[in-house]
């Protein structure tokens, strides 16, 4: 369970209703298949070991020691194999029959685990035959040796800490105190449901909603797997619909009414870094845990991680998240202007994707206020790097939303700082970048004190997160409507509002934006061509931005990070050009958290952000030592 990845698997089989050896074949070919396909957790269908369908026959002596010799063999198969396997089956405790879940791990038997809410309505009059599982745990004898037997169990491994486990049976899932609530705050990251639920029409897409939304809920792991082919059909209908869910996510569903084995991996550190961080999910340490060695494998995991995670890959979610991001970022913007009681806005255009974007955040906000448009002062201030391209698309925008608009060439002004600082013009290093960073802001800022109006920042969450801005220039604004849009959103964002404006001039304007390569335009410029694109410095967005979203919201150590960067970009960057910028990566985000002590307010728009009031604290002086070591190890 190398870095967290873990294979599970559901299976069903075309069961023999009372054929009890029968059963247990399959149930071993189903063992081996899955132990050969690296499984570390196979879930069988509640009752499958008799068939859940046996009515009164599970009061029959034959039945249920069958049962119990069974059991025995497919322990026996389980030996030296790493490998938790849970059958359903019969089981007399006492006076009382149950229905239980064995879990079984490489030649013992760990546990019983009887179901806790016994249905009693027509289709499944469980109620006749089986009671209840006890309040408290206990334990039975099994073949000489003492049993766990309880609902009260979590199963954890010793060897990794994340591998935790509890069952619950069918039905405990339906009710609303089901037993996996207290599973999982007493530590269990996966939940396993042997399960018989019979077909009618739309039960399969409720089945899916409910445990996907109860993976979220709890954030866990959960494998369902379900009775299909060969219970008795006399009044319903078993489909062997199984499902692998993560966190809300369908991992793996299968299609259902065929005996099948389904797979998936599931990251179980990334849901342990999740519940660690949610200072909601209380831990509970009331219920007793059955410990298990399990080994490390590096599984070679078919684990999917989209390479563009603030971004969703199908259109109409693309499309309603953008307008989400916007409208949140508007309504920001609204509440600041009102708070403030002020109706101007002052905004730096240079042509590029941010200020645009910010300019197209102004003006909605304005128009959802009943503002005139021309109280926003947008003003361009070209200089040594400024391309006709970018100045043209900036009055071009100015012009087409209808805001008052300024030309200010600041060539001049620089030269008088470069004048006073002694500061050679022939050589470009950061100072000379910079004097024209801090010159554009000092005019808005001043600008902003003259009409009264409110400076808007257009720095956005990648450029944050790698402080690619230049301290008190860019870097300052008196609200920043980007701060938490990552780049690779922003791109869509404008596209989003293009299409507001089909058929339009601005529609062209924006997209001619859209295609402009990624620039401060602070370098001298070459037949009015841009020279300086900001990827060849830092690094691909999409990469960043990846490294941003799971390290930020998962914690992850370099090791798992890079693992995680090859699976997602697997087909476009090799090992060494994801260690190369990565490692820039984290040097950039450590070194620069001084800049993000002091940005200014700006609206959250998603599940990451860096504000230092709430999302991300950070001392300015941490060392990166250990993780740049780590990537050097890798």
């Amino acid at each position: 369970m190398k870095d967290g990845y873990i294979r599970v698997a559901a299976a069903s089989f075309d069961t023999s209703i009372a054929n009890v050896k029968n059963n247990s074949l399959q149930i071993c070919k189903l063992i081996n298949q899955a132990y050969e396909n690296s499984t570390k957790v196979l879930v069988f269908p509640e009752l499958c070991l008799t068939g859940y369908t046996c009515e009164d026959l599970f009061n029959q002596d034959r039945l249920l020691n069958e049962a119990k010799r069974q059991l025995t063999i497919i322990i026996d198969e389980t030996i030296n194999k790493d490998i938790i396997v849970v059958v359903g089956m019969p089981f007399q405790h006492i006076n009382s029959l149950y229905n239980v879940a064995a879990v079984i791990h490489q030649g013992k038997l760990l546990g019983l685990v009887p179901k806790t809410h016994v249905p009693n309505y027509q289709e499944f009059y469980e109620a006749r035959r089986f009671e209840p599982a006890p309040e408290e745990n206990t334990t039975i004898i099994f073949n000489n040796q003492k049993i766990p037997f309880g609902k009260n169990y979590i199963f954890a491994s010793t060897t990794n800490p994340e591998f935790k486990f509890g069952v619950e049976i069918c039905e405990d899932l339906w009710l609303p105190n089901a037993p996996s609530i207290n599973l999982a705050l007493n530590g269990a990251t996966l939940i396993l449901n042997p399960s018989a639920s019979n077909e009618v029409t739309s039960k399969k897409d409720y089945r899916h909603l409910l445990v996907n939304s109860q993976s979220a809920r709890l954030i866990c792991g959960y494998v369902y797997s379900n009775a299909g082919n060969g219970e008795s059909t006399t009044d319903v209908v078993f489909s062997g619909h199984h499902i692998i869910s993560e966190n809300g996510t369908m991992i793996k569903e299968s299609h259902g009414f065929d005996s099948e084995i389904i797979y998936g991996d599931l990251d179980l550190k990334k849901l342990s870094s999740e519940r660690r961080k949610m200072t909601t999910f209380k831990s509970l340490n009331t219920y007793e845990t059955i410990y298990f060695e399990s080994t490390n494998i590096d599984l070679n995991t078919t684990y999917y991680y989209d390479p563009h995670p603030f971004v969703p890959s199908d259109f109409r979610l693309r499309e309603k998240r953008c307008k989400e991001v916007f409208d949140i970022q508007t309504r920001g913007l609204m509440q600041r202007l009102q708070a403030t009681n002020i109706k101007k806005a002052v905004i730096g255009i240079s042509g590029g994707l941010d200020s645009t974007l910010a300019l197209l955040v102004c003006t909605m906000a304005f128009k959802k206020l009943n503002y005139d448009t021309k109280n926003i002062i947008a003003i361009t201030m070209p200089c040594f790097g400024t391309t006709s391209r970018t100045k043209n698309n900036a009055l071009g925008l100015m012009e087409e939303l209808n805001v008052t608009s300024y030309d200010i060439d600041i060539t001049e002004s620089v030269r008088v700082q470069f004048k006073d600082i002694k500061q050679d013009e022939n050589i470009h290093d950061v100072t000379y970048e910079n004097v024209q960073a801090r010159t554009r802001t000092e005019i808005l800022m001043n600008k902003a004190n003259q009409v009264g109006g409110l400076v808007i920042g257009t720095g956005d969450l990648s450029e944050v997160a790698l402080g690619w801005s230049t301290y008190n220039g860019d870097h300052m604004s008196m609200y920043a409507v980007n701060v938490s849009v990552p780049k690779t959103l922003v791109r869509y964002l404008v596209d989003y509002v293009a299409s507001l404006y089909h058929g339009q001039k601005l529609e062209t304007i924006l997209k001619d934006v859209l295609d402009t390569p990624v620039s401060p335009e602070l370098l001298p410029q070459e037949n009015d061509k841009i020279v300086q694109k900001t990827e060849d410095i830092v690094g691909p967005y999409e990469l960043h931005d990846f490294f941003i979203y799971h390290m930020v919201r998962f914690g992850d150590e370099p090791r798992k990070l890079f693992r995680k960067t090859k699976l997602a970009f697997k087909d476009k960057y090799n090992d060494e050009t994801i260690k190369k910028w990565l490692t820039k990566f984290y040097w950039r985000f450590f070194s620069q958290q001084f800049k993000r002590s002091c940005i200014p307010d700006g609206p959250k728009v998603g599940t990451v952000s860096l504000s230092p009031r709430g999302d991300w604290r950070m001392p300015s002086d941490a060392n990166v030592k250990e993780w740049i070591k780590e990537i050097e190890e890798l």
